[in-house]
């Protein structure tokens, strides 16, 4: 099980701290959510931010970019530290593109999907990717309640890298807490992304452990079987 926190959630006016905080808690992961108040109605950071705290954490990071246009911040992120970049599958006839040029950089490919989107959408792209991130609230704001009917997705997904025999990550991303990690690790999500829930509480990494057991424990309830991948180089 991949636990990754989303600095998004952090404290801003101490986020070198912070970070530091994430890289001794046990996380396996730090999500980096990217917002350009045009996909989204928010404007988070970006390429600097990530260059600053890259140093201070040997962490894998994960770049969400929730954005119009991707194609310009590919490079500037993947320079700047970035590790996996993911894209929306709502951005249409770009994703293709978009895929391929995130592996050109040598990286690892996600691709996003919002809750209203249909998840037979992501099927032509289900070959290309090493993560699939399942938005479990819609995207923009953190501190979401999140919506138990994208349950069916996360069970989909599952269902298809088991017949494919591929090898893709499911995360989840958006309200997930020490109650909705279950729920979505026994539906078959396999990376957590959680802001509010891991950063709000005083020891973080006993908060990571916690999540991390609850969603193991769900997972062998299911009798789940996991692929096993290897991070991008730093």
């Amino acid at each position: 099980m991949i636990i990754a926190p989303s600095l998004l959630a952090a404290d801003f006016g101490r986020l070198a701290k912070e970070t530091e905080r994430v890289d001794r808690s046990g996380a396996d992961w730090l999500h980096l959510d990217i917002m350009d108040g045009h996909f989204v109605p928010n404007i988070s950071f970006g390429p600097a931010i990530v260059q600053r705290v890259r140093p201070l954490t040997r962490l894998f990071f994960d770049v969400h970019l929730m954005c119009s246009k991707p194609e310009s911040l590919l490079e500037p992120f993947a320079k700047a530290g970035a590790q996996q970049m993911n894209v929306h599958v709502e951005l249409g006839d770009q994703v293709t593109p978009l895929l391929w040029r995130i592996r050109a950089l040598g990286k690892k490919v996600g691709l996003a999907i919002n809750p209203p989107t249909a998840i037979s959408v992501v099927q032509p792209y289900l070959h290309q990717i090493d993560s699939l991130l399942i938005m479990t609230v819609n995207p923009g704001f953190g501190g979401q309640s999140f919506i138990y009917e994208t349950l069916p997705k996360i069970q989909q997904a599952r269902e298809w890298r088991d017949e494919r025999k591929l090898c893709y990550h499911i995360g989840v991303d958006g309200g997930v807490d020490f109650k909705t990690a279950a729920d979505c690790a026994h539906a078959g999500a396999d990376t957590f992304i959680s802001g509010t829930t891991l950063f709000h509480q005083r020891n973080l990494a006993a908060a990571v452990r916690k999540i991390r057991r609850i969603a193991v424990d769900a997972a062998r309830q299911r009798g789940a079987v996991q692929c096993v991948t290897v991070p991008a180089a730093m």
